[in-house]
């Protein structure tokens, strides 16, 4: 069972939530460092999670046409800016 640690980008849908994973890859040839994001979409039982949250997500059989990940675990909320009136 593959586990990933990504941010949440997107809370806007029901018991959903979009997950981006950034990894590096190293090229071939050039042999330079590169970043590269997957979304993921992952599934959030009780609307728990949102946008900003940095979480694990844990591989799990097929809840829907995209589904096929389940949050498991919060490693770090979200930062607030104090500053930000709105």
């Amino acid at each position: 069972m593959r586990k990933l640690k990504g941010t949440i980008v997107s809370d806007k849908m029901d018991k959903t939530r979009v997950i981006a994973v950034t990894r590096l890859v190293k090229h071939s040839r050039y042999q330079k460092y590169y970043k590269i994001t997957k979304r993921f979409k992952a599934h959030d039982e009780h609307n728990t999670y949102h946008t900003g949250d940095v979480v694990i997500i844990s591989e799990v059989r097929p809840l829907s046409k995209d589904k096929r990940w389940r949050i498991i675990e919060l490693v770090q909320g979200r930062v607030v800016d104090s500053t930000d009136k709105t």
